[in-house]
């Protein structure tokens, strides 16, 4: 739920807060972005199928929608007839289907960007981390990834005046390279109260790719039955478990397969939820994209899969001392350019003169 403004700046000012994410008054309620399964019951859907559907991590309509037919039938005690009733009901309840470009419009204003503490950086990223979408940040070790990811896990927690979104935050690590310390030193740093910042993450250590698929069933569920909303996901890093889980040629087919059925399941909790998804992301060497005298940038690990995927691709290399050099790899909507930032003990910054 929204935070009151005044509230919030009594907070930053004392450095006394106990809460990041607060509600309002009950009366002021927000409109939620996602329409919970249990309002299917009023389109003649029975309370038992609900509670399976739920049981199976179907707790939207928005779910039911993004699901094939096949994982529905595939729900014990779900017949086709009620799995055809339950689609229809779904589908006339999320209202998907065309709509002109200015109804888009409308809809996209709901739509947030996520600072991430250094003023340049979010221009060059058109406001910082946008909702709905997926943004990867890719680059070799000690280019910055974490560190940006960290400071991002603050940030959203913000008011929107201070570059945030009010929300909580989901954090999938698959290296063991989150630290709550760091968290505490952001927070501080901010302004704002390091437990409550630290109490508004979520956070889950990842051991393979099917624990991570695993875990953003329970992240969808846990986004429902929150009273708090949630503004992000990071998943740091995302072909961490891929990498280790799948190896040689015999298993890349079968690893990329799994692969795009995790990235799927991020984007739809994306638009699901109107959250942003920010994922970091290892390199390799591009052993044919260059020669002895001009050596090639390293490459995205994930292929094609991952490519299409990410609405923004952010490539990080390493500047001088603590100085980070971001650069616009693709984006459908933003310009290539760079952009240099600098690491400290508040998170990100621009880069001292």
């Amino acid at each position: 739920m929204a935070v009151a403004e005044a509230t919030l700046k009594r907070k930053a000012a004392t450095l006394a807060t106990t809460d990041l994410v607060a509600t309002e008054d009950d009366d002021q309620e927000e409109d939620l972005p996602y329409n919970l399964i249990d309002k299917l019951q009023d389109s003649g859907i029975n309370a038992a199928d609900l509670k399976k559907l739920k049981d199976a991590g179907f707790n939207t309509s928005q779910s039911v929608v993004f699901a094939m037919r096949k994982d529905l039938l595939s729900i014990k005690g779900l017949s086709d007839q009620k799995v055809d009733k339950i689609i229809e009901a779904a589908r006339k309840s999320s209202e998907v289907g065309f709509v002109t470009c200015t109804q888009l419009v409308s809809k996209m204003k709901s739509r947030f960007q996520i600072a991430t503490g250094a003023g340049k950086l979010d221009q060059m990223l058109g406001g910082g981390m946008e909702s709905c979408s997926i943004t990867e940040i890719f680059g070799e070790f000690r280019c910055g990834k974490t560190q940006l990811c960290h400071s991002l896990a603050v940030m959203a927690q913000l008011p929107s005046n201070m570059g945030g979104a009010n929300g909580k935050v989901v954090y999938m690590d698959t290296e063991g390279t989150f630290r709550p310390d760091r968290i505490r030193q952001i927070a501080e740093a901010k302004g704002v109260s390091a437990e409550a910042a630290m109490d508004n993450i979520i956070y889950a250590r990842v051991y393979t790719s099917e624990h991570l698929e695993q875990l953003l069933v329970e992240a969808a569920s846990l986004m429902v039955k929150d009273e708090d909303r949630f503004a992000l996901v990071i998943v740091d890093s995302i072909m961490g478990g891929f990498r280790v889980d799948y190896s040689g040629r015999g298993e890349l087919s079968e690893r990329q397969q799994k692969l795009a059925r995790v990235l799927n399941k991020l984007q739809k909790v994306s638009e699901e939820f109107n959250v942003a998804v920010v994922l970091s992301n290892q390199v390799m060497a591009d052993a044919g994209g260059g020669c002895a005298f001009m050596p090639s940038h390293p490459k995205p690990v994930g292929g094609h899969i991952l490519a299409h995927f990410s609405t923004t691709r952010i490539m990080l290399r390493k500047g001088r001392g603590e100085q980070r050099v971001a650069k616009i790899y693709d984006s459908p909507c933003l310009p290539e350019s760079e952009s240099i930032f600098e690491i400290y003990g508040g998170g990100v910054r621009n880069a001292s003169d």
